[in-house]
């Protein structure tokens, strides 16, 4: 495979190429003469930027070059820079001279020279080589002990090409997405994905994030943990301020989100911030964003796209440069269709938009969640917290069963596991404390534990077995129990079942085929008791 032509791009060092001459050698290291001087290292074209008032020098370097480096081509391009120390004006015209840089047709290598030139130059062509504005790897060169040859050592911007920094960044992230899980780990395969989706967004961008989901799924807290990771990655320096919107009604509503000038309203003696101006260079959550009324959806909206507003009473516009977190158990797109939420706004935070799973839609993460809530609870209560093992299953069955409401999802499951803390004995849960919770939450859901059971599977198997069954096999038992239950023998009920799929045969056992299904589930007629007749 032939050889591709190398090219290399640098400037003019105005100090360190003057170099100084001896007897018989430079005495002092040149760094773009010694870049074309390297055997392994055969450079076909140096580009050379320099100010226009040190063209002698650029031309006196090209010929020391020539020398050198007889197959070297030097492109002198003359950069005058007003300010080189300025970084826009530097950057702004590196990246002109980019523009009109030819697109590498992969026949050539381009190497970028960060040695020479002022700091802020270097700083620039960095930004440039890292965006592929310029296409190509960075080199640097340093002097060595033989005086005027010295190193050079080419870096490779593409971090994917160093299994030490890419494993590093994995670690990052998988760091990122447990501390946004709270050190749970989770099973659930679907709420893991959004974590780490969301991970990404929030590292990512600074753009509005909407947090959808039922009450008590968490996005209070998901909102808090969001605010951290940043500002443990220093894209924050502002506070977190959060706001449950349901609570604003009137003027209070807007004096509260944009403050107020004095005398905005009666009683408003004194002027108010308001809570975006306290969110500024930090994070603002505005919990129930749904229930915000029209006139401050219209002016959040300003204050999302512009960072500025009007404080309530006020003609003088100030200004808060937030994040914005918004979270919602609502459907904001009926709320659209109703008139009751602007089309424009939700247009404006839906960008990113996670909807957290309600607790019956996570059954896999009811153990670890559990022992999460144990760890919390034991510190807060100053004790060692355990659970028998017995209790620990008898709780999660419930759990995990159809009778769990949990309307107020993980707000419940931490109340009902906090009441078990603090009335337990020694700091151990047991089954009788699990008992006792148990009928409170089925009082609590509407459900009393005194209430007869109307499903004649859970009458005969129990909840747990009754819930682990399917849906078919659930209704078809529950069949076949009232129908036994409603029969005087075995034979009688089987003739009932069977009556259909008995015509035209001869010497079917409708009992031995009953007694068979009924098996199955480890019953046998007796068990199922028959109904008193009416």
């Amino acid at each position: 495979m032939p050889r591709r032509r190398l090219t290399v791009i640098g400037f003019l060092g105005t100090t360190l190429d003057q170099g100084k001459r001896g007897p018989s050698r430079w005495e002092k290291w040149r760094p773009t003469v010694s870049l074309c001087q390297h055997e392994d290292l055969l450079v076909d074209r140096l580009v050379l930027l320099h100010p226009q008032r040190f063209a002698g020098l650029a031309d006196y370097i090209a010929g020391d070059v020539a020398t050198v480096s007889p197959e070297t081509t030097v492109d002198r391009v003359t950069m005058d820079i007003a300010d080189p120390w300025d970084l826009e004006q530097t950057y702004n015209a590196l990246l002109d001279f980019s523009r009109s840089f030819p697109v590498n047709d992969g026949k050539e290598e381009v190497l970028i020279h960060i040695t020479t030139g002022t700091h802020i130059a270097q700083i620039c062509l960095f930004l440039l080589v890292e965006s592929r504005r310029l296409p190509g790897r960075l080199i640097q060169t340093s002097p060595g002990k033989d005086g005027a040859l010295g190193t050079y050592s080419i870096i490779d911007l593409d971090l994917s090409k160093y299994d030490g920094i890419a494993k590093r960044f994995a670690v990052e992230r998988t760091q990122g997405q447990s501390f946004l899980k709270a050190g749970i780990k989770t099973k659930s395969p679907a709420y893991n994905q959004l974590i780490e989706r969301l991970e990404h967004v929030a590292i990512a961008s600074r753009d509005p994030v909407l947090l959808c989901g039922p009450t008590g799924s968490g996005k209070s807290q998901l909102a808090r943990r969001i605010y951290e990771l940043k500002k443990s990655r220093h894209q924050v320096q502002g506070e977190l301020v959060e706001v449950n919107c349901a609570t604003l009604r009137g003027d209070g509503a807007m004096s509260t989100l944009f403050g107020h000038a004095r005398g905005a309203y009666t009683g408003a003696s004194e002027a108010r911030p308001g809570m975006l101006r306290k969110a500024d260079k930090g994070v603002l959550f505005l919990d129930e964003i749904g229930e915000l009324g029209l006139d401050e959806q219209a002016m959040l909206l300003r204050a999302i796209e512009d960072k500025t507003f009007f404080p309530l009473g006020s003609d003088k516009e100030v200004g808060s440069d937030f994040q914005l977190l918004a979270g919602t158990n609502r459907d904001l797109a009926t709320r659209v269709a109703d008139g009751k939420f602007r089309e424009d706004l939700l247009a404006r935070i839906n960008l990113w938009t996670f909807t957290l799973p309600g607790l019956r839609d996570r059954p896999e993460d009811l153990s670890p969640n559990l022992d999460f809530e144990l760890d919390r609870l034991g510190s807060s209560l100053n004790l060692r917290l355990t659970m028998t093992r017995e209790a620990r299953e008898e709780y999660l069955s419930f759990a995990r069963s159809k009778s769990a409401a949990w309307r107020g999802n993980f707000r419940d499951f931490g109340a009902s596991l906090r009441r078990m803390a603090t009335l337990c004995d020694g700091g151990r849960i047991g089954s009788g404390d699990v008992a006792s919770e148990l009928v409170r939450l089925r009082e609590q859901w509407g459900s009393p534990a005194s209430t007869p059971i109307s499903d004649p599977v859970e009458q005969i198997l129990g909840k747990a077995k009754a819930d682990a069954l399917d849906r078919f096999d659930h209704a078809q038992l529950a069949e076949v129990i009232t129908t036994c239950q409603a029969s005087a023998s075995l034979s009688e009920a089987g003739r009932r079942l069977f009556s259909s799929s008995r015509e035209g045969k001869r010497s079917v056992n409708d009992a031995d085929r009953l007694r068979k299904y009924l098996a199955r589930f480890g019953l046998a007629f007796p068990d199922l008791g028959r109904r008193p007749s009416r």
